[in-house]
């Protein structure tokens, strides 16, 4: 089960996120168009299901290696270097990440400090806040498991997992 989840759970996430968005979206314009009447709530439904779909998804890139890349080099390196370039550009991406989630929980410690809300919910925004630090978050255990894979594939001499392509 726990494999299941961890293959999954983005996708899971995504789901939810984007499902959220389109039924909001669908049922804020079937109201704005035949009722002249539309809520508050739904543009901020919207809205920040649209930002845990940006960071939740940048997660899934890291882990299917599907962020947008120039890989020109990586045709004219051996898989050696091919790996050790992937290691690198992982390794840039972890130390970013680390401090994302450092800066993003500071910002999240802020808004619960203060107890800002938002306008149309009147939700506490740390619940919204808090997608930046989930999204690195999660970037990180990913960066991590491709790390550890691709250390493995150097070591024994395979070709690192180099992700699906978007076009041939």
């Amino acid at each position: 089960m726990l494999k299941q989840i961890d293959k999954n759970i983005e996708r899971w996430a995504l789901l939810v996120f984007y499902s959220m968005l389109v039924v909001t979206m669908a049922v804020e314009v079937v109201r704005r168009e035949a009722f002249s009447f539309s809520s508050i709530w739904g543009e901020e439904v919207v809205r920040y299901a649209f930002i845990y779909l940006a960071w939740i998804g940048a997660a899934s890139a890291v882990r299917e290696r599907a962020h947008i890349r120039i890989d020109v080099l990586f045709h004219y390196v051996g898989p050696r270097m091919k790996a050790l370039l992937y290691i690198f550009g992982d390794l840039v991406m972890l130390t970013i990440a680390v401090i994302a989630v450092y800066w993003s929980w500071e910002t999240v410690a802020t808004s619960w400090k203060f107890g800002s809300v938002s306008h149309g919910l009147r939700i506490s925004m740390v619940w919204f806040l808090l997608a930046v630090p989930i999204g690195f978050a999660l970037m990180i255990y990913r960066l991590l498991q491709s790390l550890l894979r691709d250390v493995r594939d150097l070591r024994a001499g395979r070709s690192v997992y180099e992700g699906g392509q978007l076009f041939d």
